[in-house]
């Protein structure tokens, strides 16, 4: 008899498409726009900036900072991840380009 494969490697590994990512990214900046300013009506995507589209201010970054550190862990660094940005990189940033951040970073992790 073979036992059932466990469904967790199956989950895991889903969990660093860029799908996975874009879904969970978008659902804490659906949370963070509805609870700090009252809207929920908000469609984001891969090409959807920060600043421009989000409006969102650097206390926002702050919390979404935290947002990603209890979803993804130590393996997720969105202050480092910033750091290495020049200033006018961080007005124009996307999520796109932060989803990519975080499917490479917990790749890397996956291989040790």
């Amino acid at each position: 008899m073979n036992p059932t494969p466990h469904r967790d490697h199956s989950d895991h590994t889903d969990r660093t498409s860029e799908r996975a990512v874009l879904a969970d990214i978008a659902g804490m900046l659906a949370t963070l726009l509805e609870d700090e300013y009252g809207l929920d009506l908000v469609e984001i995507g891969m090409t959807t900036t920060f600043n421009r589209d989000l409006e969102l201010e650097s206390i926002d970054l702050v919390t979404l900072a935290g947002l990603l550190q209890e979803r993804f862990g130590s393996q997720v660094n969105f202050a480092e991840f910033l750091a290495g940005m020049e200033f006018e990189e961080i007005i124009e940033l996307t999520v796109g380009r932060l989803v990519e951040y975080v499917v490479q970073s917990l790749k890397a992790a996956e291989a040790g």
